[in-house]
């Protein structure tokens, strides 16, 4: 009941023709069962590589390699973060990239991701509505070690993500999908604009 059937259509649709998909909420909306979903329906002949802080997704499809992060020991050694794996995950060839969620810096990572051609990647991020997911992309793309001015980082993104889904955790407890929207061009101050599709 968390959505209805001509969304599911639009959503598979929108996997079939290859879009970057970022899926967004608040905590406990429900965002990393829906990428779960959203990403069973990847066809099973394609690469597909994820990357988490701990292991949640469960995908089923034959050619995955599955990568999780590891927080540094108590010498302050060994520490392996999302944003490195992004970069590893790029030489293993990967149709697409799914990342459980993005908190910090390897927003800027994914975003070179999916405009590199790895087309179909998907995240998670919090954030409530669809131009804010945008801009909480940004806020964290501009907390990477990469000196880049905000104009650049805002059109990288902009050009990287084509739908966004939110969701949210109701009063009576329920989860339901708020909002599928489409990422539209940045307007001429340079402003981000989405579209409602649902």
């Amino acid at each position: 009941g968390a959505l209805d059937a001509q969304m599911v259509r639009f959503i598979e649709a929108c996997i079939m023709t290859k879009m970057n998909i970022i899926v967004a909420g608040g905590t406990g909306s429900g965002k990393t069962t829906l990428l779960n979903i959203i990403s069973s329906l990847i066809p099973n002949d394609e690469r597909i590589l994820t990357l988490e802080d701990s292991a949640e997704l469960q995908l089923n499809q034959e050619h995955q390699v599955n990568f999780e992060s590891r927080p540094a020991d108590k010498f302050g050694k060994g520490q392996v973060t999302i944003g490195d794996l992004l970069q590893s995950a790029l030489r293993l060839r990967p149709d697409r990239i799914v990342v459980g969620e993005v908190r910090g810096g390897e927003a800027f990572d994914l975003i070179q991701a999916m405009n590199t051609g790895h087309g179909g990647s998907m995240s998670t991020t919090h954030a409530n509505t669809p131009t804010d997911t945008l801009r909480r992309l940004e806020s964290l793309a501009l907390m990477s070690t990469v000196e880049l001015p905000l104009v650049a980082v805002r059109a990288q993104g902009d050009s990287a993500i084509n739908v966004v889904i939110c969701c949210e955790r109701l009063h009576d407890g329920s989860r339901k999908v708020t909002a599928i929207s489409e990422v539209l061009p940045l307007s001429e101050k340079g402003e981000y604009r989405t579209q409602d599709i649902f």
